[in-house]
């Protein structure tokens, strides 16, 4: 992957807080909890998901980075969501994703080439690498940022649900 992509995914990767803020800007109590579907996660259990999601992430890169061919383990995000209380308050979460994403952001601009072309084994995909790792998570709040407005807009237009 040329530097100017892997440029422009760390920059979509940091700017993956600001977009879940904006999709949350003015959410109400109902919104928060709205399913643009049956078996959809409503906005308050996407953002604990990209909580638990984040902290999984940050150490899978870590780990890519500073271990020799490590063993990256898969989790059931629905287990998570079924046994990690998703209907708590969502501010901690909040907190949670952003430092994490934060910090993880500093560690990305300050590979080298050698780091960037380090790897190992996913549990459920098989060879994984720090640029999969990149490709994944750059969009990855961006894509539940879009699943938020989604469900906000069944409050809003219930009849377009």
């Amino acid at each position: 992957m040329h530097k100017s992509t892997r440029d422009m995914l760390i920059s979509q990767y940091k700017d993956g807080y600001q977009v879940i803020m904006e999709a949350l800007d003015g959410i109400s109590s109902s919104e928060m909890d709205a399913r643009e579907a049956e078996g959809e996660w409503s906005p308050r259990e996407v953002i604990h998901h990209l909580a638990d999601s984040e902290m999984n992430s940050a150490i899978r890169l870590r780990r890519l980075i500073a271990e020799e061919q490590p063993q990256i383990t898969g989790y059931d995000q629905d287990l998570y969501a079924e046994m990690l209380y998703y209907d708590r308050p969502v501010d901690p979460s909040l907190a949670v994703f952003n430092a994490v994403r934060q910090s993880t952001a500093d560690i990305l601009e300050r590979l080298t080439e050698d780091q960037w072309a380090r790897h190992g084994t996913h549990s459920e995909h098989g060879s994984y690498s720090v640029l999969d790792w990149l490709q994944i998570y750059s969009a990855h709040a961006h894509e539940h940022a879009e699943q938020i407005t989604r469900a906000r807009a069944v409050v809003a237009d219930p009849g377009e649900a």
